[in-house]
């Protein structure tokens, strides 16, 4: 396997779309793999939760394992996937290194994991994710718009994050929510003027740090209690504090999480009272654009908290 070399990667991309044009995909897969990588492997399964592609583990012999990812839709982009995973590989980030990378097929690593996860695990996330928001640059953004899940993360350079987080992350999403009725007018244009007053919100932003971008349970990966990897990044250079927002909402972590990253990276004064919420308002939009049902309630609710606080 491990000297398959280039010239079998090449092959691998050649003949994708052989593959990806004929029936029972499973089947096909590991014929490819033993063609290009002379062994046949010993076990193929599906994962859960590919969001815009089909995900499997792909097993040789005992001890080595492959993820393939790939994306039959119209505009894949997996090697954008596979380029935030080298971003956060250089950053030292516990990631899948990427094998091949291009916009339909991602082959990674696999990274083994149980789902156990305990307060040791949750202090190693702690100093991992300090350890990234350190990665810093002297503007929010990135060289590329990135995908969160089937939608596009507009990275156009800015330095200014309270513009950057309203012009490229609030109002987009709040246009396309009240488009497909997961908000209504009154709270699409409640989010418009808060989009007016984000300077109000935000007046002294953390520098640019870089972050994973979508670190909900699903993308943190536990083996025997501690820290096994991340996976499915969103990644561009954001006030950090966005980020810790987004797993307060949707990571389930405990103290022993906060206590650890706040002894290494400081909390500042009003993330709780006001900017957690400010910050989980983008989740929450991305979800009622791609779920509807009640993510749409749970940003006016949660845009209400914001609004008495500025009251």
């Amino acid at each position: 396997m491990a000297g398959a070399g280039t010239e079998a990667l090449h092959h691998l991309q050649t003949s994708f779309s052989r593959f990806m044009n004929t029936g029972h995909p499973t089947r096909q897969l590991g014929s490819l793999l033993s063609e290009i990588l002379g062994e046949e492997p010993t076990s193929i399964q599906p994962l859960h939760g590919g969001c815009i592609a089909d995900v499997y583990r792909t097993e040789f012999g005992d001890c080595i394992r492959y993820a393939v990812k790939y994306d039959t839709g119209d505009s894949p982009k997996l090697d954008r996937e596979g380029y935030m995973l080298e971003i956060l590989k250089h950053a030292g980030m516990p990631v899948p290194r990427v094998v091949l990378c291009q916009a339909d097929l991602l082959v990674m690593t696999y990274i083994e994991n149980d789902g156990k996860r305990s307060a040791v695990g949750e202090k190693q996330l702690g100093e991992v994710l300090a350890d990234l928001h350190s990665n810093t640059s002297d503007r929010y953004g990135l060289d590329c718009d990135t995908p969160i899940g089937p939608l596009d993360q507009f990275n156009a350079w800015n330095q200014q994050w309270a513009r950057f987080y309203a012009e490229k992350r609030i109002r987009p999403l709040a246009d396309s929510a009240r488009s497909n009725g997961s908000v209504t007018e009154d709270v699409h244009e409640r989010l418009l003027r808060l989009c007016s007053r984000m300077d109000e919100c935000i007046p002294d932003s953390n520098p640019p740090s870089l972050i994973h971008g979508d670190l909900w349970s699903g993308n943190m990966l536990w083996h025997g209690g501690k820290l096994a990897g991340l996976i499915d990044p969103a990644v561009y250079y954001a006030d950090p504090e966005v980020e810790l927002a987004f797993i307060d909402l949707m990571g389930g972590v405990s103290e022993a999480f906060w206590e650890t990253y706040d002894s290494r990276r400081p909390i500042k004064p009003g993330f709780r009272e006001l900017r957690c919420d400010l910050y989980q308002l983008y989740p929450l939009l991305v979800h009622a654009v791609l779920f509807g049902g009640g993510y749409g309630a749970s940003v006016d609710a949660t845009l209400l908290r914001v609004e008495l606080q500025l009251s």
